[in-house]
């Protein structure tokens, strides 16, 4: 067998049926069902089929991989649609040939992030899969340059949460597609090539000499002694970055320290020695953390009132939490209003 003339492709729609009867047949895991993201490639030898894969969404939780990439839950959260797991690798009966598993897992990785880009809208950054080692040792994984990060703890995911019964633990392998993937997944920015938030904004010079005036009313909660930035700066600041695409504290910071000095003259700086100093990582957090949530959302609404895009109409919709069943087994309930026109949410209710 000429392993040159194996070549991977996505199915058609016409050949599921026959993908999923062969998985469930031969696959010790049986058939998986196409939910979200999903692509399901075959490779082939001569027009014949020799092998199955399937790549899907990334798990919701791995400790192993999340020390890995050393992301914090929130990066996690944004970030994950950009790592996807190979779900299911098959070698048919009748074609297990020295080097055809790696082989094919080469090539399948290769032309797995241009296909997710045009079938879903957004890059991989990461691949991961999970091996049971009383079957496999993960030689296949470990020939085509994947890492062995760990192994889980052995719960599986079932409807209800986790099992409470701990089974054999699963080693854990990844596949960075890009030589800086933990520096994308873990960084306080993400690049806009890579990026799978919201539609962000910028803000003109006149909303940054807005920002200060609709937080001045708030009350200040710190102690006179020590302040060395007012407070509708580091507010209006910390506002600001969100507003273009920030998330976390470091990043807010980051975003501050970013700005030229006209910026900062605009957001109303402290002035030291003739230049204009922004707060710093620890100000903004002890700021957030201190002031009352209630004044920051009315004063943000007001800005937004005079600023934002207006609204025709609102949708009211509901979502039921996942995993969020209490003592007396009822499950969460959000309830909110958001604006046909914006996106933006009005209001949400437990």
């Amino acid at each position: 067998m000429n392993l040159r003339e194996v070549h991977v492709r996505p199915i058609e729609r016409s050949e599921e049926g026959r993908y999923q009867e062969l998985m469930d047949e031969h696959h010790y895991l049986g058939r998986l069902p196409k939910i979200s993201e999903t692509l399901w490639y075959i490779a082939l030898f001569r027009d014949q089929w020799v092998a199955l894969l399937s790549f899907s969404a990334a798990a919701l939780k791995c400790s192993a991989r999340d020390q890995w990439i050393g992301w914090s839950s929130r990066q996690q959260y944004d970030r994950l649609k950009l790592v996807a797991n190979n779900s299911r690798f098959l070698i048919l009966p009748d074609w297990h040939v020295p080097n055809l598993g790696s082989r094919v897992l080469s090539m399948s990785q290769k032309r797995l992030p241009p296909d997710w880009l045009k079938t879903f809208g957004h890059p991989l950054v990461l691949l991961e899969t999970f091996v049971d080692p009383q079957r496999f040792h993960g030689t296949v994984y470990r020939a085509a340059n994947w890492l062995c990060v760990g192994e889980t703890r052995g719960f599986r995911r079932i409807g209800k949460g986790y099992s409470a019964k701990i089974h054999t633990p699963k080693m854990v392998f990844v596949k960075p597609l890009q030589c800086n993937a933990r520096s994308l997944l873990s960084g306080p920015f993400v690049e806009s090539t890579v990026s799978t938030g919201g539609a962000k904004i910028m803000i003109t010079a006149e909303q940054m000499r807005s920002l200060p005036q609709f937080f001045a009313d708030i009350p200040d909660p710190r102690r006179i002694q020590g302040r060395r930035h007012r407070l509708p700066t580091v507010l209006s600041i910390a506002a600001g970055a969100v507003l273009c695409g920030m998330r976390g504290y470091k990043a807010v910071a980051d975003w501050a320290n970013s700005l030229g000095q006209k910026a900062r003259e605009r957001f109303r700086c402290r002035v030291e020695k003739g230049r204009c100093v922004v707060p710093s990582e620890y100000v903004i957090r002890d700021v957030l953390m201190r002031v009352d949530p209630s004044h920051l959302d009315r004063a943000l609404q007001k800005w937004n009132e005079a600023y934002g895009k207006k609204d025709e109409s609102l949708a009211i919709d509901g979502k039921t939490m996942c995993n969020s069943i209490d003592d007396q087994g009822y499950r969460t309930h959000i309830m909110s209003a958001i604006g046909h026109q914006t996106k933006n949410c009005y209001t949400q209710k437990k």
